[in-house]
């Protein structure tokens, strides 16, 4: 049974690498055991609460969360001092079916915020590395400057360990440099058409705007993914995180209970959904 009650978590750093996208880290009393997929609601005492993802994987009793400041309560959180402290409960939803990646090779794709999921999913297979076959980050943005984690996938893609393709919607500077790896103009979508890989054995999951998922899943579907091995998240819908509010309900479903991830076979079978 899940424990609503939260647990105090002590502010410990912030990273301010892309404005307006922070990396947060807390201290937790106890370690949650939070599986990639998962989420947690954090709340600001007096002012109010919100689910986000974790962005690591293993967990243990400091907890990475990437928060976009995007209303009231992530504007608190922003002008927070290290040291104050805040509350986390959960984990909370279904997240990814892990133990359907082994043996298969792995095609991850991720539009804008849509990273930071997909990094807690990634650090597994990366813990998972001998048993994963070709593992293939597809990672979109508005430009290059909002790239989230790029010198970490770029890493990864030098030392081999990954295949690793960047897309921008807007041409422009980027204050960070160049990086190691371009940024070709387009939508994440696009970089499909140049990507090598053996869709009878690759597994899918995939995490960004709405807008992503309309074109892309079923996209992935023609080129020969079984639909079964499609996986999306629809956490951008979530609110209270426990099905009370049903701000998240499609088609009779409790994204925040039943979710966030879902098969694209059993997407089709939600109307609105995507």
């Amino acid at each position: 049974m899940i424990d609503f009650t939260p647990l105090p978590a002590r502010l410990e750093t912030i990273e301010t690498d892309v404005p307006d996208n922070h990396l947060f880290s807390f201290h937790l009393p106890q370690p949650l055991a939070i599986a990639p997929g998962q989420f947690v609601e954090l709340s600001l005492p007096g002012i109010g609460a919100f689910p986000v993802s974790a962005v690591t994987w293993p967990t243990s009793d400091i907890l990475h969360l990437c928060i976009r400041r995007v209303g009231r309560v992530t504007d608190a959180l922003y002008r927070l001092p290290v040291g104050a402290m805040v509350g986390i409960r959960g984990p909370f939803g279904r997240g990814f079916p892990v133990e359907n990646f082994p043996g298969k090779d792995v095609l991850l794709i991720a539009g804008g915020l849509g990273v930071v999921p997909l990094r807690t999913l990634l650090h597994w297979l990366l813990a998972h590395r001998g048993n994963i076959g070709e593992l293939t980050v597809l990672y979109g943005s508005y430009d290059a400057a909002r790239l989230l984690f790029r010198r970490e996938l770029e890493a990864l893609a030098t030392a081999g360990t990954i295949r690793l393709a960047f897309s921008v919607d807007a041409l422009g500077a980027d204050p960070r440099g160049t990086g190691t790896i371009p940024c070709r103009f387009g939508v994440v979508g696009d970089l499909l058409a140049d990507l090598d890989f053996n869709p009878t054995t690759t597994v899918a999951a995939v995490c960004g705007p709405p807008v992503l998922y309309t074109h892309l899943l079923e996209k992935l579907a023609a080129a020969g993914i079984p639909p079964d091995r499609i996986y999306a998240t629809l956490e951008r819908r979530m609110k209270c995180g426990v099905g009370q509010c049903c701000h998240c309900v499609i088609a009779g479903v409790y994204i925040c209970c039943q979710g966030p991830v879902f098969s694209l076979e059993e997407l089709r079978i939600m109307p609105g959904a995507i």
